[in-house]
Order: C-alpha cells, then structure tokens, then sequence
C-alpha cells in the first residue's frame, strides 16, 4: 500500500511542479512587462513635467563702440592671463595686453583674418570665451583696435 501511495503522489507532485514552473515564467513575464511598462511611464512623466527655458543670444551691436579697457581688457583677463601672462605672447595681462597686441601684429584688418581673431576661433582657443566676446572682439578689431 505504501508503494502505491508513493507512486501517485509522485506523479502529482511533477504535475505540480511542471505547473507551477509555467506560473512562474508566466509571472517572470508579467513582472518584466511591468518593470519595462513602469519604466516607459517614469521617463513620460520625468520629460513632460521639465519646465521648458528659452534663453536670449547675447549680440553686440556693431554700431556701438567697445571700449578696450572696459570690455576687452576683461575678457582677457577672465579667459586668457592663466596662460598669456607674460611667459607666452600676446602678453595678455593688464597694462601690458594693448601694446603686446598692436606691436605684435596681432591685431589687423580685415578683422576676420586677424591673428587675435583667427586664435580665439580655433578649436584650440574656442572653449576659453563665449561667442558675445568672440564677437566683440570682432567689432573693436574692426572698429580699429583703439586704446580706449
């Protein structure tokens, strides 16, 4: 009686297992549905509740004139003196910077084409300003590089 006892619950027991085993897989895609389904819904929710921001392009008017001491010079004081202080040219450092600049043939028309210009647009110099300096240091090359 015992053998056949453990003959039929033997059975039983690999049907239940086998059909637990599919409610397993069934669950394990369920549960990776949900976790893709949840995941497509955080990033809907994460994008369309960022608040959008504009931000206006600084322009220099090139009618205005730019003043060396008041927005050149600090450009390069910000941006360049780390490396141009004297030890490299142009020499970059306040009092100094101008005259480095004139003397050096840095500065010349057709602006575009100027040492200054073309260096402080090369992809070696470019991350070192903005583009609103970029461009006025432009104008007041085209300007004609005054000492003002």
């Amino acid at each position: 009686m015992r053998c056949n006892i453990l003959l039929i619950s033997i059975p039983g027991y690999l049907c239940e297992s086998i059909n637990n085993n599919r409610k397993m897989k069934q669950k394990g895609k369920n549960s990776k549905f949900g976790i893709v389904a949840f995941l497509i819904l955080a990033g809907i929710a994460l994008f369309a509740s960022c608040e959008k921001y504009t931000y206006l392009i600084e322009t220099v008017n090139p009618v205005d004139s730019v003043h060396f001491q008041t927005e050149i010079q600090p450009i390069f004081t910000a941006n360049c003196i780390v490396c141009h202080k004297g030890t490299r040219n142009p020499d970059l450092r306040e009092g100094n910077s101008y005259t480095s600049l004139t003397t050096g043939d840095f500065v010349n028309l057709p602006a575009e084409s100027s040492r200054l210009y073309v260096k402080i647009t090369s992809s070696s110099h470019e991350s070192f300003s903005l583009p609103v300096e970029k461009q006025k240091i432009l104008i007041w090359i085209q300007q004609g590089a005054q000492d003002n």
